[in-house]
């Protein structure tokens, strides 16, 4: 389609401000975007919709024009909804480069633009891909009963016998083809979305081709339009939470009007993701003002009613007081310069969506109630994120096994794919709590999700989880302590004995450990060394003599444990 066919569409809204030699260019795709350099997801020939969110002073016009423009794009459409007139360095800049500019009216939003152009290039392309729209639109109006992804994909399968699925960073399974055969193993969706998150880190053109299991994958990646403006600065603000198709098909041959209508295709999925972020809004306040009353020290009673304003949204239905579980996390980049509360807040709401394999099913019975993911809050604080997730009270039984999310499976269901995402320059640390019954046990339940996470930290590794089971040993106390404290600890007892075996080689330090593991036993030590028991007395006494210490008694021992520990 001509760009001049746009501006005589009446229902578009669209005023030309500039550009009126250029209407004759064609359109080949839409683009909403307020990344400052959308180049990446950019093939030309897309009218680009923007809400100017990356713009921050008239300086900024300029290098986002040259972007454009180098990218190929056919013409640029700036919404008065936020700023209100089109800024006039705008309109220069895109005069000098003969980039086409139209303002779009605030009366008119971003998604029947994006719906028109789609309907109409697909028409001329792959008619089937105009019911694609048609059905995408009454899945909206409709609300969820609509279908969501599945609709477009059900199309894609049944029309242009395309096999595909949408994935979450983490590898679940969001909507799928419904299509014979058997559907995408947990295995391999992990797999894709490891691949895909690699891909997206190093910068590189999609759609990305993947080999699994001698089967050819095709990923597109899903930009929502509505994080757009978040990301405006890093990749990395969005790589742990934006969707990616999967189509079972190589790309590598497509001819560019099939590539462009699976881009069509992933705009559309972007507007149904922008819909479930804007349904989880409620929920996100909830779960802040429930955390501000536990961190300001609120009365249980307070907290008290806050929840049971929240039972209702979170737990329709349910007419028992539920229990409650903390998880916490946190997303930390070398560097420090994004900020990791969002990043964690919109990556918690999506791998706590579904319990992942080994853990229990949120202790509800199986129905055809809401989805667990509108069941839980998640709010961030500063660089963590934060999520309340509610149980059902029948899961309090003692006898029976315990409720709720087990840090274990969590560690399982995400290790492997966000540690791609991750790359070499990030970490994500998970802490979950004990379920509480009451209000009275939140802040606790807080801080203990809290610890964990802490616990979760001092261990190596990109993904790393630990959970209230964890937190009995005083073990885990020691990688709080600081180093300067742990270095003059360990070197004043076990130093003296490092330098005796470098100059005797008597073992000392081997003695020491096999000694303590063995409850100071000298028949069991001495068995294990393959020594005489005089031979160990010996040794313990050398121990003894060049340490002032007594390993007859619990306190040394025990500072000798933790000193082996800390080394």
């Amino acid at each position: 389609m001509r760009l001049r066919a746009l501006l005589d569409t009446d229902a578009l809204g669209l005023r030309l401000l500039g550009g009126e030699n250029e209407l004759d260019r064609s359109v080949r795709g839409v683009m909403t975007t307020d990344l400052r350099d959308p180049s990446r997801y950019l093939s030309g020939g897309e009218l680009v919709l923007t809400g100017l969110a990356w713009r921050r002073g008239a300086a900024d016009s300029e290098p986002f024009v040259r972007i454009l423009v180098a990218a190929g794009v056919a013409a640029l459409a700036a919404g008065e909804a936020e700023l209100g007139d089109v800024p006039d360095d705008l309109v220069l800049a895109c005069a000098r480069h003969r980039l086409p500019l139209f303002a779009v009216d605030e009366s008119v939003a971003f998604a029947t633009i994006t719906e028109h152009v789609v309907r109409q290039v697909s028409g001329e392309r792959a008619g089937d891909l105009a019911a694609v729209v048609d059905r995408h639109r009454r899945m909206m109006t409709s609300g969820p009963a609509g279908g969501g992804p599945d609709v477009v994909l059900d199309l894609l399968g049944s029309d242009l016998d395309l096999r595909a699925w949408v994935l979450s960073p983490a590898g679940r399974a969001i909507a799928g083809a419904n299509l014979s055969g058997p559907g995408l193993p947990a295995e391999v969706c992990a797999k894709l979305a490891a691949e895909h998150l690699a891909a997206v880190r190093t910068g590189r053109r999609g759609p990305y081709r993947v080999s699994v299991g001698g089967t050819t994958y095709s990923l597109f990646a899903i930009l929502s339009s509505g994080r757009g403006a978040a990301a405006s600065r890093d990749v990395r603000e969005t790589v742990l939470s934006d969707w990616l198709l999967v189509v079972e098909a190589d790309a590598g041959d497509w001819p560019e009007e099939r590539l462009d209508l699976l881009h069509g295709v992933t705009q559309l999925i972007a507007v149904e993701r922008d819909r479930r972020d804007a349904a989880r809004t409620v929920r996100r306040r909830l779960a802040q003002e429930v955390l501000e009353l536990v961190q300001a020290g609120a009365a249980p009673a307070e907290i008290a009613a806050r929840l049971r304003v929240a039972a209702p949204v979170l737990l329709p239905g349910l007419g028992a007081a539920p229990q409650w579980q903390v998880v916490v996390a946190r997303v930390e980049w070398d560097g420090g310069e994004i900020e990791g509360g969002p990043v964690a807040q919109s990556l918690l709401e999506e791998i706590l969506v579904d319990p992942p394999p080994g853990s229990s099913s949120w202790g509800y019975p199986q129905s055809s109630g809401p989805e667990p993911s509108d069941r839980i809050a998640v709010a961030h604080t500063g660089e963590e994120a934060i999520a309340l997730v509610p149980l059902s009270a029948v899961t309090s039984e003692h006898d029976g096994p315990e409720p709720g999310l087990l840090a274990d499976a969590l560690l399982a269901a995400v290790r492997g794919p966000l540690s791609a995402g991750l790359n070499d320059d990030g970490r994500l640390t998970l802490g979950v709590s004990a379920a509480v019954h009451s209000a009275e046990g939140l802040r606790g339940a807080l801080e203990e999700a809290r610890h964990a996470r802490r616990v979760a930290a001092a261990r190596p590794g990109r993904v790393c989880a630990a959970g209230h089971q964890e937190l009995a040993s005083h073990v885990l106390l020691l990688p709080f302590v600081p180093d300067d404290v742990r270095r003059a600890f360990t070197a004043r007892l076990l130093d003296p004995l490092r330098d005796y075996d470098r100059r005797h080689r008597a073992e000392l330090i081997p003695t020491l450990e096999a000694f303590l593991d063995c409850d100071g036993s000298w028949t069991r030590c001495a068995g294990r060394l393959h020594l005489h028991v005089n031979t160990l007395r010996y040794r313990v006494g050398r121990i003894e003599q060049l340490t002032s210490r007594d390993l007859s008694r619990l306190e040394d021992k025990l500072d000798f444990f933790l000193a082996l520990r800390m080394s």
